[in-house]
């Protein structure tokens, strides 16, 4: 059986450089998985795909050019409804099998299959293997189907009269499928596979490169077409070039991947080259005038030793001319305007104190049913002076009440409504340029923190009065009016918010639910629905997240945040707490008591006393167990209130041999109403003891 290597390349007019990198390997991906799963390629075959602004290609090794035949078995019917009593074909039978092409002379070769208390006849027969002109079709059609393009283009098909028309990302020109030197038959998007494709726009060699067999692509595209096909490979000359222009100067790009990513996907063969800007825009804010050349210009700024910004900036080219000064003028006289316009923007904007625009706020919509973002930043300013009042009291609730009330002002300026992505940053710099001091003014800008998982947390209390509650504002609002996150949809970024107020309270000791009511009282009564109850459980659930994710177990996590502890802060200790005690031997049986004492209680009607008489336990297993509480409970409290858990869990392990003897010689339910009441009584207070860490029962498997 013949087996070679594959090539499949479309040749594309320029895509989304956003999206390149997620196309490249969507395109890959699917057409190789779906000619494994036709049996066409070797079971650990080595995929290469390849992805530039004009090409999406893959190079698939061990690649068959017929698959293997394979056996099918297929259910026919029961046997007594296919054989009659003398074990003939019935005309239902027959039918069957002219269906599948066969007749009767097959039937002696039916396998009979035991199917529960019936037996059924199954017939087998050998299926061709696929062809690679037809399976390569089906992956080829799979993998266009596939590809994740957020909005697709309509032309003319190319091999139309005019009016059919083809609808993708962006036109395509050619297609390419190689098995080895074989061009194999297929057909995608009105082209015609062959073996041409084109370089680089202007510096190929050759008008049109003739591919002289799957392997050679590579090295044609680089020598002929002055392309590096690889996405991964382009972004690291990039990334090595940067790294060299940067390090001749004796300083340093900022780093951003994203930005390397948009970059790899513009040019298909780099040249990185120095720009330069006049000095006097360093007087800019280095934020504004970074973002202006990253996201505008696709520049890479340039910082000293000491991480501050130079005039100096990187250009990653797609043309490598002789003498680049021209390409260097142009990149320069282009970015200026931009830099002019950061700096009046920000001498603007100082022209008036931020304390001014608040006002301004109320004429800004927040949401049709919430109202604007001056009723916002008031609602804001309660709940943060609380949170201030509780952390560290009046002087800190002072300072939370300001920052929350300057800390959207920066909405109305011309810089952040240039780039939003300014926001709070902005706020910061005209604070401080107001005279306001840096704990508010810092908040101004923290208050957005964590923006992303992983991202710092606010560097001040102030800061972290007025993140949460922000973040509990948001979260309370749109549950409120029932927007709520369902499925992939979470518009309003609820789950972010919800980390956000999960990280900053694990490092200060607040109550959930206590500031979930606050955030509700700081709205109008009557404007939203009573969602207490489901704003925290959204909580709890994204925190369960986030310690699974940390090395705890399901069952670990279960056991701790099914008490749903109010102060998040201990959670981790907690946490750390049941983990140590699973680990010991005595905590199986534990669990497992505990699991069966919590099912006792939940059948008894009414709420059960605490109280034990001691004249009324007559068993020496149940008068064991009653001091053996005694004794232990009071450490375990104690090491509890001191806020040691771990000693807490593992001083209840000496509770195993009396749990144990209790449950083999003591009959909870006694006939004796009175008896029955005491032992309950034992019990609750035993499931009392065990539970104030966490539900135990919830580590029993």
């Amino acid at each position: 059986m013949s087996i070679k290597n594959l090539l499949v390349e479309l040749f594309i007019e320029e895509l989304p450089p956003k999206s390149l990198k997620k196309l490249g390997e969507s395109f890959a991906e699917v057409l190789s998985t779906s000619l494994k799963t036709q049996g066409l390629t070797l079971f650990d075959t080595l995929v290469t795909g390849f992805a530039t602004p004009r090409r999406l290609a893959v190079h698939i090794e061990g690649v068959f050019a017929q698959a293997a035949d394979k056996t099918v078995s297929q259910k026919l019917m029961p046997l007594k409804v296919g054989l009659d009593e003398q074990g003939n074909a019935t005309p239902a039978l027959l039918k069957k099998l002219a269906s599948l092409g066969a007749d009767a002379s097959v039937v002696p070769e039916l396998k009979v299959v035991m199917e529960g208390k019936a037996e059924a006849l199954y017939f087998e027969s050998v299926v061709a293997g696929v062809k690679l002109h037809t399976g390569l079709q089906l992956a080829l059609n799979e993998a266009i189907g596939k590809l994740p393009i957020a909005r697709v283009m309509t032309y003319p098909d190319p091999n139309a009269d005019g009016w059919k028309t083809v609808n993708f990302v962006r036109p395509a020109h050619s297609l390419v499928a190689l098995h080895g030197v074989k061009i194999i038959p297929v057909s995608a998007l009105g082209l015609v596979a062959g073996n041409t494709t084109q370089g680089h726009r202007f510096e190929s060699a050759v008008a049109n490169i003739i591919l002289e067999n799957a392997d050679s692509y590579i090295h044609q595209l680089e020598t002929e077409g002055a392309v590096i096909a690889s996405f991964s490979q382009r972004r690291a000359d990039i990334v090595r070039q940067l790294n060299l222009a940067a390090g001749k100067l004796g300083l340093k790009p900022v780093h951003d991947d994203a930005l390397l990513d948009e970059v790899s996907g513009l040019v298909e063969r780099p040249n990185v080259l120095v720009g330069t800007f006049e000095s006097e825009y360093l007087a800019v804010p280095a934020e504004c005038l970074i973002l202006t050349m990253k996201a505008n210009q696709k520049y890479f700024p340039l910082l000293d030793a000491s991480g501050k910004l130079t005039n100096k900036f990187l250009i990653v080219s797609n043309i490598s001319p002789v003498d680049a000064s021209l390409v260097i003028e142009g990149n320069e006289r282009v970015v200026r305007p931009r830099l002019a316009d950061a700096k009046f923007f920000f001498d603007q904007d100082r022209k008036k104190p931020l304390d001014a625009r608040v006002l301004g706020l109320s004429r800004v919509v927040y949401h049709n049913k919430l109202g604007t973002q001056g009723e916002r930043v008031e609602r804001v300013q309660t709940l943060a002076r609380g949170i201030g009042q509780l952390l560290a009291g009046d002087g800190l609730a002072l300072q939370a009440d300001q920052a929350a009330l300057l800390a959207k002002a920066d909405l109305l300026t011309d810089m952040v409504g240039e780039f939003p992505e300014l926001q709070g940053i902005m706020g910061r710099y005209y604070a401080q340029h107001d005279g306001i001091c840096d704990e508010v003014a810092y908040a101004i800008e923290d208050h957005y923190k964590p923006r992303f998982a992983g991202d710092e947390l606010p560097r001040n209390l102030v800061g972290v009065c007025v993140a949460l509650a922000d973040k509990l504002e948001t979260l309370v609002g749109m549950f409120g009016i029932g927007q709520i996150p369902t499925g992939d949809r979470d518009p309003f970024a609820l789950r972010r918010h919800a980390l956000g107020v999960i990280r900053m309270m694990m490092e200060h000791p607040l109550n959930l639910s206590e500031l979930i009511a606050r955030a509700f009282a700081s709205f109008p009564q009557g404007l939203l629905n009573n969602a207490h109850a489901d704003v925290e459980t959204f909580v709890f659930e994204r925190l369960g997240g986030m310690m699974r994710e940390q090395g705890f177990t399901a069952n670990q996590v279960d056991a701790v945040l099914a008490l749903r502890p109010q102060c998040l802060s201990e959670i981790p200790m907690r946490l750390d707490a049941v983990r140590a005690f699973a680990a010991l031997p005595e905590s199986s049986a534990l669990a497992a008591a505990n699991k069966r004492v919590g099912n006792i209680l939940k059948k008894v009607a009414g709420e059960v006393s605490l109280n034990v008489d001691v004249g009324l336990l007559p068993e020496a297993a149940e008068l064991a167990l009653y001091q053996s509480l005694a004794q232990i409970v009071p450490r375990a409290d104690a090491a509890f209130a001191s806020g040691d858990y771990t000693v807490s869990l593992q001083v209840l392990a000496a509770l195993r041999e009396p749990v144990d003897a209790f449950f083999d010689g003591v009959m909870v339910n006694a006939e004796d109403p009175t008896l029955r009441e005491n032992r309950l009584s034992l019990l609750a207070r035993l499931h009392q003891a065990m539970n104030r860490v966490a539900d135990l029962s919830r580590l029993a498997s």
